[in-house]
């Protein structure tokens, strides 16, 4: 009784090991408030529009978006300003928005 007992833990240690390793790591496809990706802009298929972009932006602090253009990596590039200082800024497909 105990081998069989101890042949179902291991074999249901092993079965949830591939859902483990799939998801230790990863970014989630859309950036949550409050967290940001180290290595953003990421590059990628970009379903955000010029003005989802432009908002999410705001939203984070910048104002005076100037020159919004999706680049070919699926990054939106524009120049704006944050606390007094005019920065280039970008969006990603995951919706991080970082200074660059």
């Amino acid at each position: 009784m105990k081998n069989i007992i101890l042949a179902a833990a291991v074999l249901m240690g092993t079965a949830a090991a591939p859902l483990f390793a799939q998801t230790a790591g990863n970014t989630p496809a859309i950036a949550t408030p409050g967290t940001e990706n180290p290595t953003a802009p990421v590059p990628g298929e970009n379903s955000f529009t010029e003005d989802q972009a432009r908002e999410r932006m705001e939203k984070a602090g910048y104002t005076g978006i100037k020159g919004l253009k999706l680049d070919d990596q699926g990054i939106w590039r524009a120049t704006a300003t944050k606390n007094g200082r005019s920065v280039p800024i970008a969006l990603d497909f995951q919706g991080n928005v970082v200074a660059l």
